[in-house]
């Protein structure tokens, strides 16, 4: 049986070109994915930045702490403590002690950060020109040299101001920053927020003692002082997401290549099988046979992906850094278990694609070598059946469930990431009974006008079913996928918009001007002086719940004057009245644990105090975005960064603008009308997710290209005859190529019209979860991305049609007709 294997493998090359390809890269990015998960597994943790040469960092209280049934629940604060004035002039008295503040800067460069200057040091900050800020007036910044000597306008959390430039710093990778003398940063922002202490540890929690007020920081731990203190880990987490989602495609797609490519491989050799059994071979032997070449075939492509992977890892790393997505030390490790999970992923594939294919080969009878007609007869086996409804079944289950259960599920990435492939390998499992009636209706037609071309493209199709879907199979992946996932995210992207639409009452909304900045009162004190003007503040700031006693939820919360709530805002109230908030209520959202008007909940605020706070309403969950909503007294020490301001009945709206516009011009406060503010706000999507997006559907059309190639040579190539009849029966050449070519263009319409049907499956299951949540938008389909991934299937499998019938046109007809 080795020498037959081998013999057929020899005669073969050509059908197992395709499945080899497939499946090499198949392991080659389950290779290359393998090891950069691994490597995130071992990348060192993010090193201290800006205080990276202090000694010893104490640093107010920055984490939120709650007891619960299974031990502690902590939480990052939105807003850290300061380090109290006792502790810090305590700690003076051991050793010198330097006080670190940061504040939001703006100047016309942009968004700066402001520190004492006798905290550069400790930060790798160095000056390259002039001298370190020794007045009021005075600054040092990492700018340009020729900026040194000029004045620059800066906005604090004081006010705007004046400043010299008085030295020029490096660059350093991790912060613009901008330093003032020691007294100007106190008095800008008074509050420590870490300090410098230049004595021991031991000492230095000695007298600090067990105060929950403040925290001690040594070695790595001075991180936590950094801006962005869990940036390397959060970095990480989107890199698993990103090459995770990236290697469970490849798998899915690879693994279906080879099972379509090996089922339609064993449906072609049916005359050879039949030759095998009338010389004798058992049932048993052609399965052995056949199984042995996906084994031969799946360990050589597995030991190549393997290689391949190898310079892929390093290369994918590289590339994750220079685009910022992965931290600087990210790099590929000498791990051995992703190459180990790689091949032997890849040959079960292999051979589980084949599985299917041995069992219908050792069915076929002595008698198939007899047979002439082309015509499919059984196409549908009763695994086909058994798998594809019960695929069906569990897709289309799935989806009521969570329309049921928790429909918000249906708007997380990944749930609509994975969804898809149920219903795509559901579909293309029933292919085979689709593909007949689709042909029919597609080609009816040109079937109606005159000449033959479109009545043999119809005719062809139907006798020619598992060529037709095998060839369909791999545009419906490819279909399917772009559809799914560029129209769920585009629906729900306007889901989001539409709902920040309806939301927003405003005629004007001000911010102030620069990140992190607050407006000043008397900013909005003179914005509520103007005629006929309805003002609210919000602040930006976060609540924390114990729900069910186990797990502490931190929620996006917004602090509002409840006075003009209703009059600014259009939220979608299910239950309670927002006239009711008050500074001991709360309004929740329904997917609140507890939810119930009128109950107490126990909530945390930003800076970590305690509140027993009461529900005053509730909104819809909608899409995700609707905030929790408290009072200006329980911001948790934020400062209002937003107003919003509409007009009474019969005021001047033209004068209240140009007044407003006035007014704020000395703060330099951004003043934008409604359409202009939510025109900033719509969503467009994160840059991860986009990149994910391109890689998935990246995998798919590489998969698809190499399985719609494969399989129209393998069907063009074992036409020769039917070819060559054409040819004697009078057509030209130029015919039979336009008819190879209308006949790919057919069944690759097939394959995009169920890539079609499972899309707008996939989207309607979004829609009703949106209309469950309360949200109605209009179903988003991606028509350009459509179109493209149906033109570039299209170009494929004309070319792959074309270049084996070009080949064959060349024959002597009447020999090859013989």
């Amino acid at each position: 049986m080795l020498t037959v294997t081998l013999s057929c493998l020899r005669a073969r090359w050509l059908t197992l070109a395709g499945t080899f390809i497939a499946l090499a890269l198949g392991v080659a990015l389950t290779a290359t994915t393998g090891l950069t998960l691994a490597a995130t597994l071992d990348t060192p943790r993010q090193r201290p930045e800006r205080l990276a040469g202090a000694p010893v960092v104490v640093r107010g209280a920055d984490e939120l702490r709650v007891p619960s049934r299974n031990g502690d629940r902590v939480q990052p604060l939105a807003r850290p403590r300061a380090v109290p004035a006792g502790v810090a002039a305590a700690l003076a008295r051991i050793g010198p002690a330097v006080a670190d503040r940061s504040f939001p800067v703006h100047t016309a460069t942009g968004d700066l950060v402001g520190h004492p200057w006798s905290v550069a040091g400790f930060g790798g900050h160095r000056l390259v020109a002039g001298h370190e800020p020794r007045s009021p007036a005075e600054i040092a910044v990492a700018a340009d040299p020729a900026l040194l000597g000029r004045i620059v306008e800066a906005r604090t959390p004081a006010g705007r101001s004046s400043y010299t430039v008085a030295g020029v710093l490096a660059s350093v990778g991790y912060e613009r920053a901008v330093f003032f003398t020691d007294d100007t940063a106190a008095a800008i922002a008074p509050r420590i927020d870490n300090l410098v202490v230049g004595a021991a540890p031991e000492a230095v929690r000695a007298v600090v003692g067990d105060s929950p007020e403040v925290r001690v920081l040594t070695g790595d731990d001075r991180r936590r002082a950094d801006a962005e203190p869990d940036r390397d880990r959060d970095a990480l987490v989107a890199v698993n997401a990103l090459v995770g989602t990236a290697g469970g495609i490849a798998v899915f797609v690879s693994g279906f290549v080879v099972a379509s490519t090996f089922a339609f491989a064993v449906a072609q050799r049916r005359r050879e099988i039949g030759l095998l059994r009338t010389a004798g071979a058992t049932p048993r032997q052609i399965r052995a046979t056949v199984f042995a070449e996906a084994t031969v075939a799946g360990v050589l492509a597995s030991a190549t992906g393997c290689a391949l992977g190898a310079r892929g890892a390093p290369w994918l790393a590289r590339l994750l850094v220079d685009e910022g997505l992965a931290p600087g030390g990210f790099a590929i490790g000498d791990q051995w278990w992703p190459y180990q999970v790689a091949f032997w992923t890849g040959l079960v594939i292999a051979l589980s694609g084949v599985t299917a294919a041995t069992v219908r080969a050792g069915r076929i009878r002595p008698v198939e070598a007899l047979r002439e007609a082309a015509v499919d007869t059984t196409v549908m086996t009763p695994g086909r059946w058994i798998f594809g409804a019960g695929l069906l079944a569990t897709g289309l289950g799935l989806s009521v469930w969570r329309l049921l259960s928790d429909p918000g599920d249906a708007l997380h990435r990944k749930t609509y990431t994975t969804q898809p492939m149920l219903l795509i390998t559901a579909v293309a499992l029933l292919a085979p009974i689709l593909v007949g009636p689709l042909t029919r209706l597609i080609t009816w037609l040109p079937a109606q006008l005159a000449g033959a071309t479109g009545m043999l493209v119809r005719e062809n199709a139907s006798a020619g079913v598992r060529r037709a879907a095998a060839v369909a199979a791999p545009v419906l992946v490819t279909v399917g996928l772009a559809g799914s996932l560029l129209g769920t995210t585009a629906t729900i992207h306007e889901a989001k918009a539409a709902e920040l639409r309806s939301q927003t009452a405003a005629d004007l909304i001000v911010r102030a001007d620069g990140t992190g900045l607050a407006l000043d009162d008397s900013s909005v004190a003179a914005v509520r002086s103007v005629p006929g003007a309805q003002v609210m503040t919000s602040s930006a700031t976060t609540v924390y719940t114990l729900e069910e006693d186990v797990a502490l939820i931190r929620a996006q919360a917004e602090a509002v004057d409840p006075g003009t709530l209703t009059a600014l805002r259009r939220l979608p109230v299910r239950a309670g009245s927002l006239d009711d908030l008050d500074d001991d209520g709360i309004v929740v959202t329904e997917e609140w644990a507890e939810h119930t008007v009128g109950t107490k909940v126990e909530v945390w605020l930003g800076d970590g105090t305690a509140r027993s706070l009461r529900v005053a309403a509730v909104l819809a969950t909608g899409t995700g975005d609707n905030s929790v909503y408290v009072t200006t007294h329980n911001a948790g020490g934020a400062r209002p960064d937003r107003l919003e301001v509409s007009w009474l009945p019969g005021a001047d709206t033209r004068a209240g603008e140009a007044a407003v516009r006035a007014l704020l011009r000395p703060s330099g406060a951004r003043v934008q009308t409604r359409d202009q503010w939510l025109a900033e706000r719509l969503p467009t999507g994160g840059r991860q997710t986009r990149v994910g997006f391109v890689v998935v559907l990246g995998i798919a059309l590489v998969y698809t290209a190499i399985a719609v190639a494969n399989t129209m040579m393998m069907a063009v190539s074992d036409r020769t005859r039917d070819l060559a009849v054409l040819r004697l029966a009078g057509a030209t050449g130029r015919q039979v190529l336009r008819l190879v070519v209308a006949e790919a263009l057919a069944v690759v319409a097939v394959g995009a019209t169920l890539g079609m049907i499972v899309t707008v499956f996939n989207l309607l299951a979004v829609w009703g979860a949106l209309a469950s949540l309360s949200v109605w938008v209009a179903i988003v389909l991606p028509w350009a991305a459509l179109a493209a991934t149906t033109a570039a299937c299209a170009a494929v499998a004309v070319v792959a049609a074309l270049v084996p019938t070009i080949g064959t046109s060349r024959l002597d007809g009447p020999a090859v007709a013989k």
